[in-house]
């Protein structure tokens, strides 16, 4: 335990991030409830709000269609993710000037480790104190932030205070007093269905599971063990290698139901592409890709298919597209794809795997190494310039027929995730 007790983590979390940037470039949204995700009568969900639209009972998530009953009179639009990318990336930039142990969960989440940098920038409280001066100043947002000796101590720290606020958490024994009467979900890795099956045998708070710790490690085995430890303060995990638990995905809702497969394919194609270049910024590669297809009704399925670690587009898309074919074809009203099982090592391929060139041409010719070669030159081009600067004639097909098709691409709700969804 003297090690964990030692150890200094923030967990910062930007305050309603989608919104307060758009009040930010536009003063005049200031005070008004500000839903960024679709317009009223679209279909589509809450991609966030602010905090004053919460105070009317709206949450990421909810559909528009509710939210607008709640709260008719606030101000709705669609997400700008040019704006968000460049706050995020100013964020970022900050956040990297006090540490290079980070793990960043999303956008506008992340954890940071500060044990060594208190030498150079003084104090924990200190660093907290310029990086929310410096995120006011610099990119003129606000954020909450969490200090504690583990990752679930300041994940949990963070949300005490929000907006704009500062909690710590900063032993095993504080981390306990304060969540002993909350709800078992308080624990990290305790989501619905867990909370179900705890509430099936009478564990409803956090300090149920400490008198019933042998009965919730017979239910629950290893993983009721390790929400036990979880819930006595325990959390041994090192910022930046956790790449397990997370995910990153992208979905699309359309205005009006789509059976043209053909169109599904590309819409898949476009975002494999934007998926991958997005795990490639962060130096990933996944293990399993997952479909996710919403049909009229609001009945939702998902398919997965777990491979070897690729963080190419081409992988992704070729995986996804088998799931999708292998599903009855009726109409669809939302599709989305999501990437797991994330990992920092590239492992070898199969080698009776065929390479593709840049142009999806099949060169058995091409060695393993030229091969390797391209797709690095690709991934600096698009590291450096955006993921536009270059593209295979595959993905200039999918976005010529997508154009074709006249649907307007603002009025489809894109909303992208990274790891579980948050309020």
């Amino acid at each position: 335990m003297k090690g964990e007790k030692q150890r200094r983590i923030l967990h910062v979390d930007m305050d309603a991030f989608y919104a307060a940037v758009e009040t930010r470039d536009n003063p005049e949204l200031k005070g008004k409830p500000v839903i960024v995700g679709a317009l009223p009568g679209e279909r589509g969900v809450v991609a966030t709000c602010n905090y004053k639209a919460r105070e009317f009972g709206v949450r990421s998530a909810m559909p528009i269609s509710k939210a607008y009953q709640l709260c008719p009179h606030g101000v709705y639009m669609y997400p700008n993710g040019h704006k968000y990318v460049a706050a995020s990336e100013q964020i970022h930039q900050i956040w990297e000037s006090y540490t290079d142990i980070i793990e960043y969960i999303s956008l506008d989440e992340g954890f940071l480790d500060i044990t060594a940098s208190q030498k150079l920038f003084g104090n924990a409280q200190n660093i907290v104190r310029e990086i929310k001066s410096r995120t006011w100043k610099e990119v003129g947002l606000t954020c909450s932030i969490g200090l504690g000796y583990s990752m679930s101590a300041a994940k949990l720290a963070s949300e005490e205070k929000k907006p704009n606020g500062y909690f710590e958490i900063l032993t095993p024994a504080e981390m306990r007093e304060l969540i002993a009467p909350r709800s078992v979900r308080v624990v990290y890795t305790v989501g619905p269905k867990t909370a179900e099956r705890l509430e099936r045998i009478g564990v409803r708070t956090v300090a149920d599971l400490f008198t019933q710790a042998d009965r919730v490690s017979n239910v629950l085995g290893n993983h009721g063990a390790a929400i036990i430890d979880l819930a006595r303060g325990i959390d041994d995990r090192e910022v930046g290698t956790q790449t397990r638990g997370q995910s990153i995905g992208t979905e699309q809702t359309f205005q009006t139901d789509i059976t043209d497969t053909d169109y599904l394919k590309h819409i898949l194609r476009l975002d494999a592409r934007k998926l991958s270049y997005d795990i490639q910024q962060k130096g990933l590669y996944a293990k399993t890709v997952t479909l996710k297809i919403t049909y009229p009704g609001m009945h939702s399925i998902t398919r997965a298919k777990s491979d070897f670690p690729t963080n190419l587009a081409l992988d992704i898309y070729q995986r996804v597209e088998k799931l999708l074919d292998q599903l009855e074809k009726k109409p669809i009203r939302l599709i989305g794809i999501s990437l797991s099982n994330l990992t920092k090592h590239k492992e070898e391929k199969p080698p009776e795997r065929v390479q593709l060139s840049l142009f999806d041409e099949v060169t058995p010719e091409k060695t393993k190494r030229d091969q390797e070669k391209l797709h690095d030159v690709l991934m600096k081009l698009q590291l450096e310039h955006g993921q536009n600067i270059i593209k295979s004639g595959s993905e200039l097909a999918a976005e010529n027929h997508v154009k074709k098709q006249g649907l307007n691409k603002k009025k489809q709700q894109v909303v992208s995730s990274y790891g579980r969804s948050k309020d």
